[in-house]
């Protein structure tokens, strides 16, 4: 039996030499470490060793289950380590790419407006998202009964135990409240982020969505300077020397109050389907703004005058872009993300 063992070692010894690729290393295991291989048949025979031998024997045969045991695990990591000795690089292959990140269209546009407003003076203002109904709706001229303070219109928030009824702000301008409540003109302030609304989500609506507040106030603002401002704004964002117009709308907060409406930049004003074949896109809501605003945070609307204006970000970029649904900046969909 030792003379088989010594035997069975030095052709695991030789065969260990020839170890080139995955099939002769497993072809070495069965051999040798398999269940029906050449260690589990001397483990077979022990039972017939003389009892005098079996001292000698079994810590032989144990010996050489480690030796093959340790020769098949180095043959196999040296193995993986090289990736396999059939395994040669194919140079002529093209190199790996790997797909780099981007920042989403919406926060690229916040981005873009924001900077287009900061170059003219403007500061940049981050308001809380939960508000109470004093910076959400009675700061700002909206009264009790307006249906936008209902509960199918807003977010309320758990508020009981509370002096205050808190929201989920529907707008950013309750930001322009606060900074003039701590500050003094002349104020210029965008409020960008992002506001909620209990609207039933459609094509072209949702419950979540981005908004920048403009807001300038000082002694003698007008009319004119505001539509300055804005077509400033249209022609950096959309596209130098596009039409623009002012049509007649109404918000609590301003006063006058107007919808701005961009030329179409698909078909330049001769009509399509983008633009409802009215050579129109409306971009934005704007106005001077109210003085009973400036009076509930303390301006004197004898003193000052000033306008505001708010600009929904992805009603714009559907717009800008053409994009016929809403719902598509939130599905995630690469393909679509990857046009930005």
């Amino acid at each position: 039996m030792l003379d088989k063992i010594e035997s069975i070692k030095s052709e695991a010894l030789n065969a260990s030499s020839g170890i080139s690729d995955g099939d002769s290393l497993e072809q070495f295991r069965i051999k040798f470490l398999g269940r029906k291989g050449t260690i589990h048949e001397l483990f077979e025979g022990f039972k017939d060793v003389k009892p005098d031998e079996k001292g000698k024997v079994g810590k032989a045969l144990n010996e050489l289950k480690v030796l093959l045991q340790k020769i098949y695990d180095d043959k196999k990591s040296e193995y993986e380590k090289t990736g396999g000795a059939d395994d040669e690089a194919d140079i002529t292959l093209p190199g790996r790419t790997f797909n780099k990140g981007t920042r989403h269209l919406i926060h690229q546009a916040i981005a873009e407006i924001t900077g287009i407003f900061s170059k003219i003076g403007f500061d940049i203002y981050e308001g809380p998202e939960i508000e109470d109904e004093f910076h959400n709706f009675d700061a700002l001229n909206t009264p009790e009964y307006h249906p936008s303070r209902d509960m199918q219109d807003t977010f309320y928030v758990d508020s009981k135990g509370k002096d205050k009824r808190y929201l989920l702000r529907t707008h950013t301008s309750p930001g322009q409240v606060h900074v003039m409540e701590n500050s003094k003109p002349p104020i210029r302030v965008i409020v960008p982020g992002k506001v909620y609304r209990n609207e039933e989500v459609s094509a072209r609506s949702l419950a979540v969505f981005h908004q920048i507040e403009g807001l300038y106030v000082d002694k003698g603002v007008n009319f004119r300077e505001l539509k300055g401002t804005l077509d400033h704004y249209a022609w950096e964002f959309f596209g130098k020397g596009l039409k623009t117009r002012l049509r007649p709308s109404f918000f609590p907060f301003t006063e006058p109050s107007a919808e701005m409406d961009v030329e179409c930049i698909l078909c330049k004003g001769d009509g399509c389907r983008v633009c409802k074949h009215t050579g129109w896109l409306e971009i934005l809501g704007c106005g001077m703004v109210d003085p009973n605003v400036f009076q509930s945070v303390g301006y004197d609307p004898d003193e000052y005058t000033g306008f505001a204006f708010g600009i929904g970000i992805e009603r714009t970029l559907m717009v800008k872009y053409g994009i016929p649904d809403i719902r598509i900046f939130y599905e995630n969909d690469i393909r679509f993300l990857k046009q930005f």
